[in-house]
């Protein structure tokens, strides 16, 4: 299998790029747009096509490269069914299974940061978006966002895949890349031995400043990235 973790610095943000191996199709996993062109140098040096890009949810820290690449590659986007981004060529639900060329993503509802948020689970590993973070979580007070669905999207699905299963999340602040569903059930300060309402709380009083991007970004995101 081909992947690769790309980082934006600008916005602490994780670009995911998967294919089942050279000459085979592949998917991208929040491209961010300032990278469009170094992510098509990528895919055509690693010899295979892009056939989806996906968005874990509309961002509203960066703009997403969703439509630069399916104008540039004729790739499907995807987000998912409870978006109100009209210009996604299709959306997915909770359970949908995505075969691309042979690899395996299934969808999973995970709402709380916004109330459009999926992860997405592959056999080992699950992309958690900005709902589940290393040693952390999403924040969950803006775009429909809520810390009771974020705690049930966490405890609920995510911590009922296997302990080994590799996290990969859509940010990190701290230079952490990958963890796993074991050690943020055993270590992760805002869920290990806290209860609902702990989270709750926890999450309610985060004050954090706006996303310097979110009035920029958030309506280009509504339109895939595109103006």
């Amino acid at each position: 299998m081909i992947f690769r973790q790309l980082f934006d610095e600008a916005t602490w943000t994780y670009t995911y790029l998967i294919a089942s191996g050279k000459g085979r199709e592949a998917v991208i996993i929040d491209p961010v747009i300032e990278h469009t062109d170094m992510y098509l140098t990528l895919i055509d040096q690693l010899g295979i096509r892009l056939v989806r890009a996906m968005d874990t949810h509309v961002h509203a820290d960066h703009i997403t490269a969703l439509g630069a690449l399916r104008e540039k590659t004729q790739c499907i986007t995807n987000l998912g069914e409870q978006t109100d981004a009209e210009c996604v060529s299709e959306t997915f639900k909770d359970g949908d299974v995505i075969d691309v060329d042979g690899i395996k993503i299934k969808t999973l509802h995970t709402p709380g940061h916004t109330n459009d948020s999926y992860s997405f689970v592959m056999a080992d590993r699950v992309f958690t978006g900005d709902t589940l973070l290393i040693r952390g979580s999403g924040r969950t007070d803006f775009q429909a966002g809520d810390p009771g669905d974020s705690w049930d999207s966490i405890t609920g699905k995510l911590f009922a895949l296997p302990d080994e299963t590799l996290v990969y999340p859509g940010h990190d602040y701290k230079g952490w890349t990958v963890s796993t569903i074991g050690e943020e059930k055993q270590f992760n300060p805002r869920l290990a031995g806290k209860s609902r309402e702990e989270y709750i709380e926890i999450m309610n009083n985060l004050n954090l400043p706006d996303p310097k991007l979110m009035d920029i970004a958030v309506p280009a995101n509504l339109k895939c990235g595109r103006s």
